[in-house]
């Protein structure tokens, strides 16, 4: 993977983790606000909604450059390292394919929902935003899970059976 890449996945996540630590410090201050004068912040959690949504899809492609996701060796434990590369191989790019897919039903949403005009409830925050931030944060993620399908398919030797 380059080196642009996985500096791109770690600003990515910074970011997301950023959105996260802000929707809780809302999230924190709109709860003693309502406890301590009844009067919480509006669109607390439609706002906590979109925050954690858009810290998730930041934080993914991070994830997927670290390869840290839950991993389930169970089955595999007594595997060949080569079945377990084609097997990861396998995972990466089933993982790059959802991601893929996600990202472009995530901008067609978008899209969607920005010609139907559709705002929040509450605070009436144009809906299409979160989903046109979620699309990068998914698109990245497809992409690294796809050059990392395509170097561990390359790592397995040929001619090793399962």
């Amino acid at each position: 993977m380059s080196a642009a890449l996985r500096r791109l996945s770690l600003w990515f996540g910074l970011l997301g983790a950023g959105v996260a630590l802000l929707t809780g410090f809302m999230t924190f201050f709109s709860v003693m606000l309502r406890a301590l004068f009844q009067w919480p912040i509006p669109g607390d959690v439609e706002l906590t909604q979109m925050g954690i949504a858009l810290a998730i899809s930041l934080c993914l492609p991070w994830c997927q450059s670290e390869r840290a996701h839950i991993l389930v060796d169970f089955f595999t434990q007594r595997s060949r390292e080569s079945t377990v590369r084609r097997l990861d191989a396998i995972g990466s790019l089933a993982l790059a394919l959802m991601y893929a897919l996600l990202a472009w039903r995530t901008s067609a949403g978008a899209l969607a929902v920005r010609e139907a005009g559709e705002t929040t409830m509450i605070i009436s925050l144009p809906v299409w935003w979160v989903y046109a931030a979620l699309a990068p944060g998914l698109a990245l993620s497809a992409l690294l899970a796809g050059m990392q399908a395509l170097q561990l398919g390359r790592q397995a030797p040929a001619g090793d059976a399962a």
